[in-house]
């Protein structure tokens, strides 16, 4: 895939007092290059318990295209494909929710924990038009 039809990534996970952000850290680096920095924020529960959220954006092509080759390379890549039809909405926005530990393990599986939303490009600008890119930058 020589061009890349998203405007760019987000992903992004929160980290939660019962969790070694260290190892949260390392789930999320597992779909970004290494040169990637992720960005760190504090928060606050409903109960008062510390939550850390850590998030990277990706724009270069270069970086996009690992992020997706990780994705592609996940045991649920074959469902993500399936469902693109939900997974993209009217903003031509894609979604996938990942598990955390089975990032932090090397594999990119649908479950909670790690959220990544990609800008897809289509022209024209429509649900349509971005399923389709979506399916062929998965592909």
């Amino acid at each position: 895939m020589s061009e890349v039809p998203f405007h760019y990534v987000d992903l992004r996970a929160f980290c939660y007092d019962t969790e070694d952000e260290n190892r949260v850290a390392d789930a999320l680096r597992h779909f970004l290059p290494e040169d990637v920095e992720l960005e760190r924020a504090e928060s606050e529960g409903h109960h008062g318990d510390r939550i850390v959220v850590l998030s990277a954006r990706v724009e270069r092509a270069d970086e996009m295209r690992h992020v997706l080759g990780q994705l592609r390379d996940g045991a649920d890549i074959d469902r993500i494909r399936a469902e693109l039809d939900q997974r993209v909405d009217d903003n031509c926005s894609l979604f996938v929710h990942l598990d955390k530990q089975e990032a932090f393990l090397g594999d990119a599986r649908l479950g909670n924990g790690i959220s990544l939303r990609a800008k897809v490009e289509a022209y024209p600008a429509n649900k349509e038009a971005a399923v389709e890119n979506a399916r062929d930058a998965l592909a």
